[in-house]
């Protein structure tokens, strides 16, 4: 369950100026027909932070939240079938474009101080790979055992923030040595992985031009 009080704090955090500005550059709500993008991008959220498992619960929860709906700026919740239409019809560019405008403001506006590793004047980057799991008679191109699916997140953190400055989708059987030469790393940095990344013939090349710390 997602508290309607610090979930509209967190919806405020969002410039809506600016996300009526995306609205309008990408079209998103020509032809809508009552669920428009704000309310779409917030049953999105919802479905994040309450862990939801299928678009039901989306609309189910947020019908059975305490609290006003207006206060995020929703008129009414979605139905199922409204949430599927639009994840199925509309295009996620204008979530891409929001998510970058919202990183680039926060990060001009934070600054960015190590709380440990402060004596280590070098770009520290953490690499890592983490299985997400898939139902296989949904996604049957995605199968990783016998009866289960998935995909790999191949993903690469800059320790000042620990933002993503890479991020690939593999097949879930992918090993995370085999995707460790995708990312180029720059002079002097310092890499941190774990032995899933042990492959010798990699080590040799990346330690001509970085220095790793394997934990």
């Amino acid at each position: 369950m997602v508290n309607l009080n610090v979930f509209s704090q967190i919806l405020s955090l969002i410039d809506r100026e600016l996300f009526k500005d995306l609205v309008a550059k990408h079209k998103s709500d020509k032809h809508c027909k009552g669920i428009n993008s704000w309310t779409h991008l917030a049953s999105m959220l919802f479905c994040h932070f309450s862990s939801a498992d299928l678009v039901r619960d989306i609309s189910n929860g947020l019908r059975s939240t305490t609290g006003n709906l207006n206060h995020l700026g929703v008129g009414r919740a979605p139905s199922k079938s409204n949430i599927s239409y639009i994840n199925k019809h509309r295009t996620h560019e204008l979530f891409k474009d929001l998510y970058f405008s919202l990183l680039d403001k926060l990060w001009q506006k934070d600054t960015h101080f190590r709380k440990e590793l402060n004596q280590l004047k070098r770009k520290v980057y953490l690499m890592d790979a983490s299985v997400i799991p898939l139902c296989l008679s949904v996604f049957d191109w995605a199968k990783f055992r016998s009866t289960k699916g998935a995909v790999k997140l191949h993903t690469v953190l800059d320790y000042d923030g620990c933002l993503p400055v890479f991020m690939q989708i593999t097949d879930g059987k992918v090993h995370e040595s085999q995707r460790a030469g995708s990312y180029s790393f720059s002079k002097g940095s310092v890499v941190v992985v774990d032995r899933g990344y042990v492959d010798y013939s990699w080590l040799e090349k990346f330690n001509i031009n970085t220095d790793g710390l394997m934990s």
